[in-house]
């Protein structure tokens, strides 16, 4: 590799951008503001207190906004379609028979719960995955006296293999800050991604072995009794008709048939391959998805327009993180603020160190889940190690597919995910319990897939 020139840091830009940094990362992390507020207030003040004019801000958030707009129009509209298939009950019948699966054995019920959290993760919404997958498997492991921790667990891992999705979280936030197309971005991560699921499923077989030999020597030693003939077929129709009575008022004006719900079956593949295809760009597919599901699923305009109502809370909260956090992007790199921190940081990091800061980034990015936000990890971590590595000639693509690989499993141990919160009250559990059963497993078999990620090519040393 060739040696890369390196320009002299500046010390005010050096320092308006730490300042940044911190006090933005410090915002998200201590919960003092709404990640829109950190994420355009700070860099602007900053910005003017190193010294820059009124139209070099307008210039910066400009340049900023039209890096993201894309990636931001396909998050609300992603969000909108998947709701929206939500809303027909596209994956209900698929929960359901992976509830039949288990037959009410101890490692079934394991290996199904992670599949279940695979298949629940992909609207890429933590929120609805949890609402649908808690209170149907709860049953299920309270009659085997399973612990909810364990369920916690393999859900947190299924849903964060998922999480590597275009739509989701973090290849979303990671796609805004590298400027990188989310399908580009997406598809070295699909083998990777088949890979994890394997891998998640023989995880949950031996966590359901060893479960299994745990409630084994509870009931020899007379603590608890085992259900006779356990009825899963009574939990799955508990399940269906749950969601049926949270629908009911949808369904009841939904056009109705097998053939609306195979229509959205092939919607949902054509619109996900027609990405992946390269055919149509992530942000266009999704809106064209969304033109198609209105009408396939409600008739009229106003029924139409009240679904996207519906949706629209956490479609618009997305599209207002990533274009405040191109405010963000925008000022520290167009001010140059984010090169002069990762020249100033190449100076006092150890030889070696420098070119491989991602892959450090990466191995340490499950135990990072505790400290920073899913938004500071991206938004502010991320651009820094990008700069800094890029200094070497490492792309950016590289770069993001280590950090990701190495966070996105950690998404559903993290105290900075409401949707984990969520978690723990649907299955009333606490978070150090679930910490303690989970942390090390997770961050375990982060390390594996990236080993994975790495032995595809995805990155490696320098």
């Amino acid at each position: 590799m060739e040696e890369t020139t390196l320009s002299e840091p500046s010390l005010v830009l050096t320092l308006g951008g730490l300042g940044i940094v911190a006090v933005t990362v410090g915002l998200l992390m201590w919960n003092k503001v709404s990640p829109v507020v950190a994420m355009v207030a700070t860099p602007l003040v900053g910005a003017l207190l190193a010294g820059f004019a009124i139209s070099d801000l307008v210039d910066f958030v400009d340049s900023g906004v039209a890096q993201v707009m894309n990636v931001a129009v396909m998050f609300i509209f992603a969000i909108l379609f998947f709701g929206m298939l939500f809303d027909a009950g596209l994956f209900d019948p698929v929960v359901r028979g992976l509830i039949l699966a288990t037959r009410g054995k101890v490692v079934l019920v394991a290996v199904g719960t992670a599949a279940i959290g695979v298949v629940a993760h992909i609207d890429g919404a933590g929120a609805t995955t949890f609402l649908l997958t808690i209170p149907a498997l709860i049953p299920l492991y309270q009659a085997l006296h399973m612990s909810k921790y364990l369920l916690l667990c393999l859900l947190a891992i299924g849903a964060s293999i998922v999480n590597m999705i275009p739509w989701g979280g973090p290849l979303g936030r990671a796609a805004a800050v590298t400027d990188i197309d989310p399908a580009e971005l997406y598809r070295p991560l699909i083998p990777v991604q088949i890979i994890a699921v394997v891998l998640v499923l023989a995880l949950a077989a031996l966590l359901g072995l060893r479960e299994k030999r745990r409630i084994e020597r509870r009931v020899a030693a007379g603590d608890i009794e085992l259900p006779e003939n356990l009825d899963v077929r009574g939990i799955a129709d508990d399940f269906t008709t749950r969601q049926k009575d949270e629908r009911k008022d949808i369904v009841a004006k939904m056009r109705q048939g097998r053939w609306v719900y195979w229509a959205n079956v092939v919607l949902a593949l054509a619109v996900v391959g027609s990405m992946l295809a390269d055919i149509l760009p992530p942000h266009i597919a999704f809106m064209l998805g969304v033109a198609i599901a209105l009408p396939l699923n409600f008739q009229g305009s106003d029924l139409q327009m009240g679904r996207i109502r519906a949706h629209a809370p956490n479609a618009l909260m997305m599209g207002a993180v990533i274009l405040a956090a191109s405010v963000f992007l925008g000022v520290l790199n167009e001010s140059q603020m984010l090169e002069s921190v990762a020249l100033s940081t190449l100076a006092v990091l150890p030889e070696g160190l420098g070119p491989n800061m991602h892959l450090a980034m990466g191995v340490l990015g499950v135990p990072m889940d505790l400290l920073t936000s899913t938004d500071a990890y991206y938004f502010s971590v991320l651009p820094l190690v990008d700069q800094t590595v890029g200094q070497f000639g490492v792309g950016s693509m590289e770069v993001a597919h280590a950090m990701l690989v190495g966070n996105v499993i950690g998404t559903f141990v993290s105290p900075f995910s409401p949707a984990l919160w969520l978690a723990l009250g649907l299955a009333g559990a606490n978070l150090g319990q679930h910490l303690k059963y989970s942390f090390f497993i997770v961050w375990g078999f982060s390390l594996v897939i990236m080993a994975v990620a790495f032995a595809f090519g995805l990155f490696g040393f320098h």
